[in-house]
């Protein structure tokens, strides 16, 4: 390209005529940086747009509705309705999950269920017994404080963020999951939608890539030690940093894919402003939902501000994997952990050179392991583990052994569902007061 440059007479007067044609044709005002610069000794004009936080800014002429455009992929696109509600909120500095649910009503009923259902994520979530001893009852009064309640004239009112925690009213909050063949979404194996209590969808989604990814297994002196091929504390932090960060103006779901060389992790929703690709890997924290925050931090999802990131990154890269990969913000953000499957060695083994699928196991005894135990599959694995509780414990609840399982109770109720269509397990006793014999 040639650098034409302006004329030293007519440079001053081109520079105001821009100022003057950003001014009039733009609401609200912007007022560009513009500057001189000297190139190939040419005189040329520079002009500089900081990023504005009066959002949504349009074409005066078009309107707010018509003349709001954004960049996409290196393109310009005419916002949707959307993406100007999230850049209203922006501009104005509130929080869409802190807004008023308008069609949602809750008793006092319902408040205490969240209360004591958040408090019971937060136990189970501790990580020492001195955490766990240190959680307090959340009542009506913090959740007003976080934005997850509206207080007004002595009545408590919804926030969005009530119904997206609890599942519940217009909201339609889901979490898609599939398992395809190949490395595109041409042919699919299997898929599930989640819907209900944030926490729920988390745990769903997490079992769901656990049953879908390979497990080894390594000999730690006498012991047999399960090896995945993907961190599962680095999978199920990226799906945690989904549900808080996405965008809930955004109509679309959480998509987790398991793919035969990686798995894809896509949440709706452009970055915020202020964020970019590169300070989200550094741990430099922006939030969009501030309620919700506020309440996986209670419930020990997440630990410190902008650590979710980063702590990904490192866990992966220590697992012999490469290091994830970061697609898109403009209109959502997809991040890909490349798959390697973990032998009884130890040994990282790129994904594309296995010859089992999405859903095998790829270690066997005739592979070299020296006569090592084949390992089972993570859904065996929990369903042997089960077994052993209600063992020990065959008159317990369902409720109960969710708890020792460390699942939600709608995965224990498909659990026992499958194990006595199986003729596993058959229930004794009452409807009220079950007693359950295991058959081998």
């Amino acid at each position: 390209r040639e650098v034409v440059g302006f004329d030293k007479e007519d440079v001053f007067k081109k520079m105001d005529a821009i100022a003057n044609a950003v001014s009039d044709s733009c609401e609200p005002a912007i007022i560009p940086d513009i500057t001189l610069q000297t190139v190939d000794g040419k005189t040329v004009i520079v002009i500089e747009v900081s990023e504005g936080r009066q959002r949504p800014y349009y074409i005066k002429a078009l309107g707010r509705d018509g003349g709001v455009y954004v960049r996409v992929a290196g393109t310009t696109r005419l916002a949707d309705e959307y993406m100007i509600k999230e850049l209203l909120f922006e501009g104005s500095n509130r929080y869409y999950d802190q807004a008023l649910c308008t069609g949602l009503n809750v008793t006092d009923e319902d408040i205490d269920a969240l209360c004591k259902a958040m408090k019971e994520q937060a136990v189970r979530n501790a990580r020492t017994e001195e955490q766990k001893a240190s959680i307090k009852d959340v009542g009506r009064q913090q959740l007003c404080s976080w934005g997850i309640l509206i207080e007004r004239d002595g009545k408590d009112f919804p926030s969005n963020a009530f119904a997206i925690l609890t599942g519940n009213g217009g909201l339609h909050v889901a979490t898609q999951c599939g398992v395809f063949k190949g490395t595109t979404k041409a042919v699919f194996v299997d898929r599930r939608e989640y819907t209900g209590p944030l926490w729920e969808q988390i745990d769903e989604a997490f079992q769901f890539v656990l049953r879908n990814i390979h497990l080894g297994a390594t000999i730690v002196g006498i012991y047999r030690q399960d090896v995945y091929e993907i961190p599962p504390d680095a999978i199920r932090e990226l799906i945690i940093n989904a549900m808080v960060h996405r965008s809930y103006l955004d109509h679309g779901t959480i998509q987790v894919a398991v793919y035969d060389n990686r798995l894809e992790i896509t949440s709706p929703g452009k970055l915020p402003m202020g964020q970019t690709m590169e300070r989200m890997k550094e741990g430099y924290s922006k939030i969009r939902n501030e309620a919700l925050a506020h309440a996986f931090a209670y419930m020990n999802l997440i630990e410190h501000w902008g650590s979710g990131i980063p702590r990904i990154i490192d866990k992966v890269k220590a697992a012999g994997l490469q290091e994830p990969e970061f697609i898109g913000g403009e209109v959502d953000l997809r991040i890909n952990i490349y798959r390697g499957q973990v032998d009884t060695n130890n040994a990282i083994i790129n994904a594309n050179d296995t010859k089992s699928g999405a859903n095998g196991v790829g270690c066997g005894a005739d592979d070299g392991t020296n006569g090592a135990e084949v390992p089972l599959n993570k859904e065996q694995t929990q369903i042997e583990k089960l077994l052993q509780i209600i063992e020990k414990n065959p008159s317990a609840t369902q409720a109960y052994y969710a708890e020792k399982m460390g699942i939600s109770k709608r995965t224990i109720s498909r659990m026992f569902a499958s194990l006595q269509e199986k003729g596993r397990l058959v229930q004794g006793g009452t409807k009220r007061k079950a007693n359950w014999k295991i058959i081998r």
